[in-house]
């Protein structure tokens, strides 16, 4: 699997041994840059080095076998279905007397499914992977409107099946609460700075006082 996904797709690391070698060539590098050591890879670009071996090899196990440039969207969707095998989430049927329920207080026959979460997650990495390994934007079989329409259907069949409703998550939009108490307090120290204000110290931000400038008496 290790050579055939390496002959497909180049390492996205294949540069960690040139850079650290070319970092060690020269001397006293180590010390005036605090070492050439490379950070090991986060975990999702682990995850999605594994995802796209996995394609690979799939590509290659498939009968006839396929090139990379070959793949459509169709080709996407009929590995998405064949991860279900492997997958761990119970999605019940139309007929099942749980169907609907999202805790079932017994077990059932209906088959075990890639959960939707963990599809979408995985298409996501694999559409990366596919541009970071010369693939072009625009033929990208993961970002296929096929694939798209699959998702989504998966999501809402797996939401009625189970009882769950996947809530897309909004996100929060930073208020302007700040931004004019941060604008008021600039205004109120400039103006004390400036002297227009000749009453008493000003408090600002809880009780931190600000003192009149001080006067030369000639």
């Amino acid at each position: 699997m290790d050579s055939a996904s390496g002959a497909g797709a180049p390492d996205p690391n294949g540069g960690e041994g040139s850079s650290s070698a070319t970092g060690g060539g020269g001397r006293g590098g180590a010390a005036d840059g605090g070492g050439s050591t490379s950070t090991p890879p986060s975990r999702y670009e682990s995850q999605k080095r594994r995802d796209w071996n996995t394609f690979l090899q799939y590509l290659k196990n498939h009968k006839p076998p396929l090139t990379l440039a070959r793949c459509s969207g169709a080709h996407v969707l009929e590995f998405l279905k064949y991860l279900d095998q492997f997958g761990k989430t119970k999605v019940h049927v139309n007929g099942c007397p749980y169907f609907g329920h999202p805790n079932p207080p017994a077990p059932c026959a209906c088959p075990l499914k890639q959960a939707w979460g963990s599809l979408d997650a995985l298409i996501g990495r694999l559409r990366a992977a596919y541009e970071e390994n010369g693939g072009k934007p625009e033929s990208n079989p993961f970002g296929a409107k096929a694939v798209r329409i699959y998702l989504r259907e998966v999501r809402e069949n797996q939401a009625k099946a189970r009882g769950i409703p996947y809530e897309k998550k909004k996100r929060k939009r930073p208020t302007a609460t700040g931004a004019n108490v941060s604008v008021a307090v600039a205004t109120s120290t400039s103006q004390v700075g400036d002297g227009s204000n000749s009453g008493g110290g000003e408090a600002i931000g809880g009780g931190a006082t600000v003192a009149p400038p001080a006067t030369t008496t000639v």
